[in-house]
């Protein structure tokens, strides 16, 4: 019989400056990739102070991988080597599959308050590392909102709950995505596939899973394997990412922004950077 799921590790992640000297919180990166695989990395950036995020983040290249941004607060504008621009606002998500390589950039704008948004990255399987890139923007109002008992409210980015599929679709890789907001005393139990790794991020409150782990802001649980994991909110209540993808299992070589399957493949894509021939 499946046994439930459980916070098997509860871990903080790291302050840190990316870009052209954008601070921001990194949750997750390249020293838990084999646990969280598919997913790669996870950026909170949050701040009051505009010179935390205005110098934003130049052109830079991305191959064999996805970015997917969500914005809860504030807004970043952004356009890449395809031809898209435009400006990704509070609750607004951009799902951008790089692919065989793109180039784009990202700046942050002032925002009066509490600027906050989180970027994910998602590995693409060996097969897809050079499809065609592709970008999608979806606005707040495509999002849809599950309400649950207790005041629970679930977005559905990408995934299905409650027989409600989020916007993304036709994903190379298979995963859910949903922003949770739980009041405080109130428990969510959700059945993630079997099979699929998958992480809760706090960004508000505080959240256990029923057995003594409890996770608060900041913090990244990383769920254990099995089939239905229950989330009980603290008496504050909580708002989480909650995520789980099926993973890849295959060898990653990772250069920045550029990941890989093998390091002469990294090789290669830095030979076309500076031969002016990486986007195809």
């Amino acid at each position: 019989m499946p046994k439930n799921r459980s916070f098997e590790k509860v871990l903080t992640g790291r302050q840190t400056m990316d870009g052209a000297g954008v601070h921001l919180y990194r949750v997750f990166g390249n020293d838990q990739i084999e646990r969280l695989d598919p997913f790669l990395l996870l950026d909170d950036i949050h701040s009051s102070n505009p010179d935390d995020y205005l110098a934003g983040f130049p052109e830079h290249p991305h191959r064999g991988m996805e970015t997917v941004t969500y914005m809860i607060s504030g807004s970043i504008a952004h356009r890449d080597s395809l031809g898209n621009k435009g400006t990704i606002q509070s609750g607004d998500v951009q799902w951008m599959t790089a692919g065989s390589g793109i180039i784009h950039r990202e700046m942050p704008e002032r925002y009066d308050g509490m600027l906050q948004g989180f970027q994910l990255w998602v590995n693409l399987p060996k097969k897809n590392k050079l499809m065609s890139p592709r970008y999608r923007g979806i606005p707040s109002n495509a999002i849809p909102k599950v309400k649950m008992e207790n005041g629970i409210e679930v977005k559905i980015i990408a995934g299905r709950l409650s027989e409600v599929e989020g916007p993304v679709k036709d994903l190379v890789v298979p995963v859910d995505y949903f922003d949770v907001l739980m009041p405080g005393g109130s428990k969510f139990t959700h059945r993630v596939q079997n099979g699929r790794n998958s992480f809760a991020y706090v960004f508000q409150g505080g959240v256990s899973d029923g057995e003594g782990s409890i996770a608060r802001t900041g913090h990244l649980a990383i769920i254990s394997p099995g089939e239905d994991v229950a989330f009980e909110a603290d008496r504050e209540g909580a708002r989480f990412l909650l995520a789980s993808g099926e993973p890849l299992k295959e060898p990653i070589a990772w250069g920045g922004p550029i990941v890989m399957n093998t390091e002469q493949e990294l090789s290669e894509a830095s030979s076309e950077l500076r031969k002016g021939t990486f986007v195809r």
